[in-house]
């Protein structure tokens, strides 16, 4: 009976232990759960009920946290599953969808520089983003929506350095030609 009693009592302790693990990795990059999960589901709501999932599949694997050299980008990676997971329930939209969002800014905005110092740019750009084939999207989500570095995305994506910076580059390139694109269209040229 004395064995049986120290078994559950370790595994008292070890739920406590994960418990106060948790308490502190919750505290601490909470925001940041939160932040990578809002940016790719860009809705409150799922973004709450991610980032609460992101912390349960923490508490299920409580040893590991301890074991963890860098929670904040396990935690991201974490964050980034489920809400991709979450994402892909939703429907995509398409690039040419955008064109309407435009028309709808020619009669708000008087000129350019209005249109660029909005609210509704980031709008823009956060639709044009999700635009993007599924590569260029995280890397561009993760970059522009939420300031993270190159080394920083490839440890969440879990793909090499370069390879973000490659897919960085290219998602650019195509949010750029086609916000020139659609500003051409609101000029008329």
């Amino acid at each position: 009976m004395v064995a049986g009693q120290a078994i559950v009592s370790d595994a008292a302790a070890m739920a406590h232990l994960g418990e106060n693990a948790l308490e502190v990795a919750v505290r601490e990059h909470g925001r940041l759960v939160y932040r990578v999960a809002y940016s790719v589901l860009r809705n409150h709501h799922d973004a709450e009920d991610a980032t609460q999932e992101t912390f349960v599949r923490v508490l299920r694997y409580g040893r590991k946290l301890e074991s963890v050299c860098d929670r904040k980008a396990w935690l991201a990676r974490i964050a980034w599953r489920v809400a991709t997971a979450r994402r892909k329930k939703l429907p995509e939209v398409p690039l040419n969808d955008v064109e309407h969002t435009v028309d709808q800014l020619r009669s708000s905005f008087a000129g350019a520089d209005d249109l660029l110092i909005t609210g509704e740019m980031t709008e823009l750009l956060g639709r044009l983003i999700a635009g993007l084939p599924a590569q260029l999207r995280d890397v561009a989500t993760l970059s522009t929506l939420q300031d993270m570095m190159p080394e920083e995305i490839a440890a969440i994506l879990k793909v090499t350095e370069a390879a973000a910076r490659s897919r960085l580059f290219r998602a650019r390139q195509i949010l750029k030609e086609k916000l020139r694109s659609l500003l051409e269209k609101r000029h008329g040229t």
